[in-house]
């Protein structure tokens, strides 16, 4: 498995459905981009100036809403994830 560094997340991407309410299919650019996942394994946390270890807001199995053009999408052993900086982290999902 992927082991992020620092303040950074990895995020099982949760995709988006393929066709509307009303049965239409869509064309993949024609969907939204999507900005929920869970988090599959988080980074160790950042450091402050002054050099103290700042915790990681997030855990392992959080279902997140993240910026929308955030982060860099990895394919790995043919899953797709999103790694993304903690700060890019709008809101969990309780």
């Amino acid at each position: 498995m992927l082991e992020p560094i620092g303040d950074r997340v990895i995020v099982k991407v949760k995709e988006e459905e393929e066709k509307t309410v009303g049965g239409i299919v869509l064309a993949s650019n024609a969907k939204e981009k999507p900005t929920e996942g869970e988090v599959v394994a988080v980074g160790n946390g950042a450091y402050a100036e002054n050099g103290e270890k700042l915790p990681m807001t997030v855990k392992k199995g959080d279902v997140v809403l993240y910026d929308k053009y955030s982060g860099t999408n990895v394919k790995y052993e043919g899953e797709k994830y999103l790694v993304l900086h903690e700060r890019d982290i709008l809101a969990i999902v309780k």
